[in-house]
């Protein structure tokens, strides 16, 4: 009997198949009973809306590739934000070392990152107790790097404490208007150590976050922030909620210098969660990096998690 022939891929064109890969994507995370191993659909969105789009500057038509068989999307390459990093989100059921040899083909002709040295950088993803892509990727020349993205697990069938919130603050979805420069002035202040220059660029134009907020799984309701007595944001967090997988996708979350150690971003992670959970979510998901972020994730979520490593190769 014939091998089965190698699924086609091709540059993503148009709307149309950021559609249908929003599909894949959902039956691929429901084959992989809720695991991480190809992205969930609300990475995608944030990908194509904020990291792509605000990032990068660059639209899905010259990032991403898919690949197709039986008039089914079966594997998508893309990194998550600008060239230098490659995504691999593949159906399981097709999954052979044939068609991941294929699309790192694509990754390292099409999305490799220059150095300083005008060499070629790619950092291509793999869950560590996965069994094919890591010796791929060292057969490859890959090298194993340290940042570890560990992805948390929740379990939403169980009851979540109330979330214990300072009494100077008060938790509460996102409003509209000078609230919303506001939070963009606070994301600037949370991801970047306080730098007031980046806060108030952020802030002088809120189009970046519009783009957040045109994501078809975006919620007003699940965009939540910790308020100060002053008005300021303290504090934030954003819940993506999948009515089809039933699952909650917790990206951003970050607390302002000046407001930390208050408990602010846990208690934006219990009342986000909460919510998902009366919308129907049975699972949460987070990815975090840091020490201080994975002890945060753990208090919340348990410790159910995969770890997501990258694997990085230079070439001339």
């Amino acid at each position: 009997m014939s091998a089965s022939p190698l699924p086609g891929g091709r540059r993503h064109r148009g709307e149309d198949d950021t559609w249908r890969l929003r599909t894949f994507l959902r039956r691929v995370y429901l084959l992989e009973d809720r695991h991480e191993r190809s992205w969930h659909v609300a990475r995608l969105d944030y990908a194509r809306w904020h990291s792509c789009l605000n990032g990068a500057g660059v639209g899905l038509d010259e990032v991403a590739w898919l690949w197709e068989a039986g008039g089914e999307v079966v594997g998508l390459v893309m990194p998550d934000g600008g060239r230098g990093e490659a995504h691999l989100s593949v159906d399981p059921d097709v999954r052979t070392p044939a068609l991941e040899r294929a699309m790192l083909d694509v990754a390292e002709a099409e999305l490799y990152g220059a150095t300083a040295e005008d060499a070629r950088r790619l950092v291509v993803w793999a869950m560590e107790d996965d069994p094919l892509r890591p010796a791929l990727l060292a057969e490859r020349g890959y090298e194993r790097r340290p940042w570890v993205d560990h992805k948390w697990r929740g379990d939403l069938t169980r009851a979540l404490p109330e979330p214990e919130v300072a009494p100077e603050y008060v938790v509460r979805a996102l409003g509209d208007g000078l609230e919303l420069l506001e939070r963009c002035y606070a994301s600037g202040l949370g991801f970047h150590e306080g730098d007031t220059a980046i806060a108030l660029d952020n802030r002088a134009d809120p189009t970046w976050y519009r783009n957040i907020q045109n994501a078809p799984l975006y919620r007003r309701d699940l965009d939540l922030v910790a308020v100060a007595a002053d008005g300021a944001i303290a504090a934030f967090c954003t819940i993506w909620f999948d009515d089809v997988t039933r699952s909650a996708y917790v990206e951003p979350v970050a607390t302002v210098p000046a407001h930390r150690r208050r408990g602010l971003a846990r208690a934006l992670l219990l009342e986000g969660l909460r919510r998902a959970q009366r919308l129907g979510a049975t699972l949460a998901t987070v990815g975090g990096f840091s020490e201080a972020a994975n002890g945060l994730y753990r208090s919340v979520m348990g410790d159910d998690h995969d770890r997501l490593v990258p694997w990085e190769r230079t070439w001339g």
